[in-house]
């Protein structure tokens, strides 16, 4: 019968679970260091998101533009440099000054016409590159949307299936108070009586959609028709 051979001291009965991590030496530690110092010069969109008060999708978009540098991980994410967020924010803090004040960067249409509301959206996408747009076809969606997005202005039909304009804005105004977004009212049929009913819903203005584009804009916040 053959013995087993000594246990080493120090040694236990029991197999190990998994193999343990190696701690770092000194000079390991040191240099992990300086990397994420490094990283720490690197921001995710979120953390550029939370920086610059607008949503994580507002960043993607100035990112793929080509507005906002950005870099891009060999995981496939994208990450923005400190210094190239900052001048970005210099760049449109001197924009603002010349405006008079800061533009919107989201902006909800509201509208059943798909026609329309992708008529908008493109002018807005042609104007001013740099705001995110998106579209509801209905009130019920348009106060879910406004609860996920909160944009800056929206564009409100007043003759809509189920839920009309002048409920929507009623809806909006009970939601934020006076956080509310700017409501830009839009009728093919702005009679009188219409607009003091929307007005006194809480919309800050209301426009037939026959309107010209520059005048839209200019209602939207978000400049002047570009000279072609």
């Amino acid at each position: 019968m053959s013995t087993p051979p000594p246990k080493r001291p120090g040694s236990s009965d029991k197999s190990p679970v998994g193999r343990r991590r190696r701690l770092p030496d000194a000079k390991e530690a040191s240099e992990g260091s300086a990397g994420h110092t490094h990283r720490d010069e690197f921001l995710t969109p979120i953390e550029v998101a939370d920086r610059l008060l607008v949503a994580p999708v507002t960043v993607r978009l100035w990112a793929s533009k080509g507005l906002l540098p950005s870099v891009t991980t060999l995981g496939g994410h994208r990450r923005f440099r400190t210094q190239d967020v900052e001048a970005f924010v210099a760049q449109h803090q001197r924009v603002q000054k010349r405006n008079g004040g800061a533009p919107p960067s989201r902006v909800l249409i509201i509208d059943d016409d798909a026609q329309f509301a992708r008529y908008l959206k493109g002018i807005v996408a042609t104007h001013a590159p740099g705001v995110f747009v998106d579209i509801a076809d209905n009130g019920f969606s348009a106060g879910v949307m406004c609860e996920s997005m909160r944009p800056d202005v929206v564009t409100l039909d007043l003759m809509m299936p189920d839920m009309d304009g002048f409920e929507v804005c009623a809806l909006l105004r009970s939601m934020f108070g006076k956080n509310k977004p700017r409501i830009v009212a839009l009728t093919g049929f702005a009679s009188r009586d219409n607009v003091k009913r929307v007005l006194d819903a809480g919309a800050d203005c209301c426009l037939e959609k026959s309107a010209s584009a520059e005048e839209l804009l200019k209602e939207l916040g978000v400049g002047h028709v570009r000279e072609a």
